[in-house]
Order: structure tokens, then sequence, then C-alpha cells
């Protein structure tokens, strides 16, 4: 008997005193209420979040769906937050235990207001479309992508200084790391201000077909902060530096308006005056009557020089269509009416040719 009265005496005097000074009921009840706000939690996100997305599709726009799917982390957090706090408030600590709950209680605070704030940033960049005329695309989601992280770094500080962590020390050892980085990562900062320089002077964005003589041609398929993708045209991937199209000259395929044909037919030295004259009158009536052609940018269609083995014939004009594909049939059409236009005149092409002339004695 006098061990079951020990037993009793000494959980009785386990119960009443718990852990750290609070007596199991206690750490119970605190439970139970945390574990009904995590209950609260599960039923924001299935049914709270869920309707607001229902909602938010039914409207035409994509800025409350964004603004539904960047607040459903936070908002799942929150009860959490609440919960704890509530649990912890209910429960008597020590002085000393009090203090670090207390901590515990704002570090989770400032992570769900920081939390908001950073997720809160990517709705607001749909606000910033109207900023597409003065800045890239990809220059605004180069900004966005800064200003999450500067939530981060200003959300971890802030919780660092709530548990006694001085970060003017660690700021100060990382600018020391910093030069210390930027003396053996001078590539790597001049790719990044090539890149911001591209994206801020336009030269191109995604999706763009561009040329950059004698190290690219392709489409345009992610400007990065320290290197672009571009597809070429047999479908491999080119991953080029950005200091490359800071130095050398970029041509944006894309931005072309008015396509030119700049071509030299050769005719052979035997065209009569005639001949060359009918040539050149019935090729530039076809250019400057045919829907193809833009005449008000201005054509040529003249015997330009006379060529070791050719009398050389100059036609320069600009197309009306500004796509690729079209461009070639343009071209096509045209080269087909040249050809039929010098052989109706009984004319022929030139070719590279010598003669050679023997000397009698």
């Amino acid at each position: 008997m006098d061990i079951f009265k020990n037993f009793s005496a000494l959980f009785v005097e386990v119960w009443e005193k718990g852990i750290l000074g609070i007596d199991i009921f206690q750490i119970l009840i605190g439970l139970g209420i945390f574990f009904i706000f995590l209950l609260f939690r599960g039923f924001i996100s299935k049914i709270i979040i869920n309707r607001l997305k229902k909602i938010a599709k039914k409207t035409t726009n994509k800025l409350d769906d964004t603004f539904v799917q960047a607040m459903e982390g936070p908002a799942r957090f929150f009860p959490i937050v609440i919960g704890f706090f509530i649990a912890s408030y209910y429960l008597e600590f020590s002085p000393e235990s009090q203090s670090f709950i207390d901590n515990l209680n704002r570090s989770l605070i400032t992570i769900l207001i920081f939390w908001l704030i950073h997720q809160f940033i990517q709705p607001v960049s749909y606000l910033l479309g109207g900023l597409e005329k003065l800045l890239t695309k990809e220059l605004i989601g180069w900004i966005v992508k800064a200003f999450k992280i500067l939530i981060i770094i200003l959300g971890a500080a802030a919780v660092l200084e709530l548990w006694g962590i001085k970060i003017g020390p660690i700021i100060a050892g990382l600018g020391l790391f910093g030069v210390a980085v930027a003396l053996g990562a001078q590539d790597l900062f001049k790719n990044l201000i090539s890149g911001i320089l591209v994206l801020v002077e336009k030269r191109f964005k995604v999706g763009d077909w561009i040329i950059v003589e004698n190290i690219i041609e392709g489409i345009v398929e992610r400007i990065g902060f320290r290197s672009t993708v571009v597809r070429k045209f047999d479908k491999s991937i080119a991953i080029i530096p950005n200091f490359q199209f800071a130095e050398n000259a970029v041509i944006n395929i894309s931005e072309t308006t008015n396509w030119i044909i700049s071509w030299v037919i050769t005719l052979q030295y035997n065209t009569t005056i005639e001949q060359l004259k009918k040539i050149r009158d019935e090729i530039e009536k076809y250019v400057t009557t045919h829907k193809d052609f833009k005449t008000s940018l201005g054509h040529a269609v003249r015997v330009d020089k006379f060529s070791d083995s050719s009398i050389d014939m100059y036609i320069r004009c600009f197309t009306v269509t500004d796509d690729w594909d079209e461009w070639l049939a343009v071209k096509e059409r045209l080269a087909i009416e040249i050809k039929q236009i010098v052989e109706k005149n009984n004319a022929s092409f030139a070719f590279p040719s010598q003669s050679i002339y023997v000397e009698k004695k």
C-alpha cells in the first residue's frame, strides 16, 4: 500500500509541476486550443480559399486570381500565429520562459507581416503593366524579384533583432566578403550590368529574332541576370553571356517594318542598249505597280557598272510585308518575273568567264 501511496503522491506532484512550472492540465488545454486553430487552418484552406478561387475565376482580369493565390500561404499561416498566441497567453510561464515565449510570438507575427508584404508584391506588379511603355516586361520582373529579396532580408533582420542578434556587424562582415567576391567575380557583375542595359534600352525582348554577328542568331527565350538563352533555328539552345550584347551590334530582325530586297543581276556584254533599257523599264514597272512593294520608301532599278564579265544592273526595293516567310515568297515572285523579262527580251544572264586572245606572229 505504501508503494501505491508513494506513486500517487509522485504522480500528483508531477501533474502539478508539469513542465517549466506549468501543470499538465494547463498544457493539455493549451494544446487543445492550438489544435482547434489547426483545424480552422484546414477550414480556411479547403473552404474559404477554394471559394475565393472560384469567384476570382469568374472575373475577366487576372489581378484577383493572382491576389487570392498570393494570399493563400499567409492565410493558412495566420491561424497558427493566433492559435499559438492564445495558447501561450492562457499558460502561466516563469519570468525566464515568458520572455522566450513573448519573443517567439513576436517572431511569428513579424514573419506573418513580412510574408504578407512579400506575397502582396506579385499582385501589385500587375498594376505596373502600364510601365511597359517605359520599361520592358523582363526588367519589371527583375525589379519585382529584387523587392521580394529585399523584403526577405528585412524580415530576417527584424526577427534577428527580436532575439538580440545585432545585424550591424553581420552587414559589415558581408560587406568585406562582398568586396572579396566582387574582385573575383568581375565577369559576373559585367554580365549583370550588361543585362540591365539590354532591358533598359529595349534592345530585344523574349520572343524576338536577333542576330549578333559571328556570335548567335535565333529566338530569345529568356533574359537572365547573367546570361540570355537563345534558341537557334536548328532547335539547339545557346546560353550567351550578357556582355556580348553590350559589346557587339545586335540586329533585332523582329523589329523590321519593311524588308528590303537589294540585288545585282548580271547580263552578258552582248546585250544591246535597247535590250538593257527595256529590261530596266519592265522590271521597274513591275516593282512600282505590284502590290508586294512599297514604293513610297524608295526604289531603284538602274544599270550599275561594267564588271569583268558582265553588265551589272542594280535592283533595290522594299516589301509591304514584314513577315519573313511572306518576304521569301515576294523575293521568289520577283526573281521569276526578272528571269521572264530577261528571256522575253532575248537577253541572257552572265556568269564568270574569261577570254584568252592568242597573238599571231
